[in-house]
């Protein structure tokens, strides 16, 4: 089956049930979000930056493409998940340029500022029509600010756009990072190139704000010595850095955090215990701190210098939550759903809506189609579980649209590994599976193999 999906990853894909309880151990991948940064900010240096742990998806794999059209060497590492990057200084060597970013909105971002910082550079920028929809106003309309001109081909502060750089000036940014905080790390990782010392004012405040405490600590281990410094205030950070590495580096990226989430979250549905190697409470990612939303479910969590075990402990609470600081972990919790015997609040997650897709609606739709109630304003989610109905037309066979949403293939595949019919047959399909490999294309081999580990 898995083969089949490898072949064409628009089929559909039957999830296997657990016949037991889990009892598995299992990794996940380099973070993609960290991949990402580490490219950018590798890229800013003058020196070899070695990149261990990096994540090989299409998320990444834009972003080192496109890399490499500027002109960027990279070089493959001593492992398969190791790159050497040869930093150029920020200072691109090519000018002029057509990229495409995919629907990645790490590429999407991190690089258009990463291009505005260029002397003398015409770039076209495309991606998705999902991206096309995807917020990039704030962004850009802080970087035109401050000398960077775009020609909209499209609509206004959307895909495709040509930009013409001459360098950035000013020492004093603000930006309206309400939609996103990618917007903010964006002009956080460029800040260095641009002066010693500059203040970014994000009135309004932030989403998604533990992505902006990681770009400061990676900027850091980037940084040339003395080093940088940062001194964050309620909406405004202060960094002063006298540039990036001039000598070599070598940099490990952490597991990804997020990606753990969907193997913690399966003993909540199959029972037993599942241990993700590599991972711990105190990551740099924000996405960890979803250790402490599934123990309040009913999940025992037993963290060692291997990783983090989550183990069942015989109740399937309900709750009320603010994903606001780990939303995308929201997809997670909320496609078990279902199995709970309480109801489950989800909240702080309206700027999900401009992510791959609008998760909130997504998220509503699948749920009712599997007999749920669903209640759902701008920023929330309230599903009161129904298990009869679940079971019901679990009858007949049900499909899972993913929406080219790698999360909602991972999230549903979860619940589709709960063994509703009672004889281990599959009730539930994920259409267009591979859509995961946006940022885990090993996933589906990873549940097969924690599946067939969990054997009594």
């Amino acid at each position: 089956m898995q083969k089949k999906v490898l072949e064409n990853k628009m089929d559909p894909l039957e999830i296997i049930p657990f016949t037991n309880r889990c009892s598995a151990s299992t990794t996940v991948p380099g973070s993609k979000s960290i991949s990402n940064r580490a490219f950018i900010l590798a890229a800013m240096c003058e020196g070899k930056i070695k990149l261990e742990g990096m994540l090989i998806s299409e998320d990444v794999n834009l972003m080192k493409e496109a890399l490499i059209s500027l002109g960027v060497r990279i070089e493959a590492g001593e492992q398969e998940n190791d790159l050497v990057v040869y930093g150029c200084g920020g200072d691109l060597p090519i000018k002029e340029q057509e990229i495409f970013v995919g629907n990645a909105g790490t590429v999407a971002r991190f690089l258009t500022a990463l291009l505005s910082t260029q002397n003398g550079g015409v770039y076209k920028l495309d991606g998705t029509e999902a991206m096309r929809k995807r917020p990039m106003v704030e962004l850009i309309s802080s970087l035109e600010k401050h000398g960077c001109s775009f020609e909209f081909l499209n609509e206004y502060g959307c895909f495709p756009f040509i930009m013409r750089t001459k360098g950035l000036r000013g020492n004093f940014w603000e930006v309206d990072a309400r939609k996103s905080s990618q917007v903010l790390s964006a002009l956080l990782m460029i800040a260095p190139l641009i002066n010693e010392k500059t203040t970014i004012q994000y009135s309004g405040g932030t989403v998604s704000k533990p992505f902006v405490n990681l770009t400061l600590e990676m900027m850091k281990s980037f940084s040339s010595e003395p080093g940088m410094d940062f001194k964050s205030k309620e909406e405004e950070v202060l960094v002063t850095c006298q540039g990036y590495r001039r000598r070599e580096l070598t940099y490990s990226v952490e597991a990804d955090a997020t990606a753990s989430s969907y193997f913690l979250t399966l003993p909540l549905v199959v029972e037993g215990s599942c241990t993700v190697q590599g991972i711990s409470r105190k990551m740099y990612q924000g996405d960890s701190k979803y250790t402490e939303v599934i123990e309040k479910l009913g999940v025992k969590i037993l963290e060692d210098k291997h990783g983090i075990t989550a183990i069942f402990s015989g109740n399937r609470e309900g709750g009320d939550f603010n994903f606001n600081a780990i939303s995308d972990t929201f997809l997670s919790l909320a496609a078990v759903s279902p199995l709970l015997s309480g109801f489950l609040k989800i909240s702080g997650i309206a700027h999900t809506r401009k992510q791959e897709t609008d998760r909130v609606k997504a998220m509503g739709i699948e749920l009712r189609k599997l007999g749920q109630k669903v209640l759902e304003t701008e920023d929330s989610l309230t599903i009161y579980p129904d298990f009869g109905n679940l079971q019901t037309i679990a009858e007949k066979d049900v499909y899972i649209d993913t929406y080219h949403d790698h999360r909602f293939a991972m999230s549903f595949a979860i619940l589709g590994s709960f063994n509703l019919l009672g004889n281990g047959k599959p009730w539930l399909s994920i259409n267009n599976p591979m859509c995961c490999a946006k940022t885990f294309p090993e996933f589906f081999d990873r549940l097969n193999e924690v599946r067939e580990q969990s054997v009594e």
